[in-house]
């Protein structure tokens, strides 16, 4: 079978197993986890990508994941995993949970791409993640900035936040920027609210900066109408 056919193959399959979420004029998908909603300003944005940079190590990254897919089975949308080190581990999930769940298994970071780009082009998934924290440097360097700003383009159009876990800062088509700032322990890892104690920071966001902008404009125009009436 050729390429295209393939594609064209796997996209009707995906229609069939994920049916296409009801439109939303929402901009953002909550997840209903405060540690992470309330920093953002309420969930994750759509039609955007989010890097979330976990530079040090056992920062919580999985447990994000699994909070992630929890989220998905309570409010009943699909999740789609791609999972840039085949390193996920479902073991010990409610199996309820994991039919809210495609799962991506890549070997190479530039496996994990091209499938995103496959994902985001059928729109099939409230959520897209790709988990890259566990590729090499190297790999994810080889990766274009021209690649990124694709991904971005696909995700505009669509009612879709895509989450892209990273080891270090390299999304530059990002429009929100998020450093997962933990270093757990296995004490922390065995605590009953180990999730909770998850700190998420926001290094840089364009749609702030886009709010803001809005702001100053709604203001200078209510300063304008002031003066036309003085």
């Amino acid at each position: 079978m050729a390429a295209g056919a393939k594609i064209i193959h796997l996209r009707n399959l995906l229609a069939e197993r994920f049916p296409h979420p009801s439109c939303t004029t929402a901009r953002r998908l909550i997840t209903g986890l405060p540690f992470l909603d309330e920093p953002i300003g309420g969930g994750l944005p759509r039609a955007a990508i989010t890097e979330l940079i976990s530079s040090r190590t056992s920062a919580g990254s999985a447990s994000l994941i699994r909070a992630l897919l929890h989220s998905a089975y309570r409010d009943n949308y699909f999740l789609a995993l791609i999972d840039g080190r085949d390193s996920f581990d479902p073991c010990g999930l409610d199996n309820a949970w994991l039919q809210h769940l495609l799962w991506v298994r890549c070997s190479k970071a530039s496996e994990a791409v091209k499938a995103a780009d496959l994902l985001l082009r059928d729109g099939n998934f409230p959520l897209v993640i790709v988990d890259l924290v566990l590729n090499a440097p190297e790999e994810l360097r080889k990766i274009p900035q021209t690649n990124w700003y694709r991904l971005q383009r696909l995700v505009e159009v669509l009612p879709t936040a895509c989450l892209v876990l990273t080891r270090y800062e390299m999304v530059s088509s990002a429009q929100l920027k998020l450093v997962l700032d933990n270093s757990w322990d296995i004490q922390t890892f065995e605590s009953e609210d180990a999730l909770s104690r998850l700190r998420i920071v926001v290094k840089r966001s364009h749609l702030q900066s886009e709010v803001s902008r809005l702001r100053y404009l709604a203001t200078a125009r209510q300063g304008s109408q002031k003066s036309a009436v003085s």
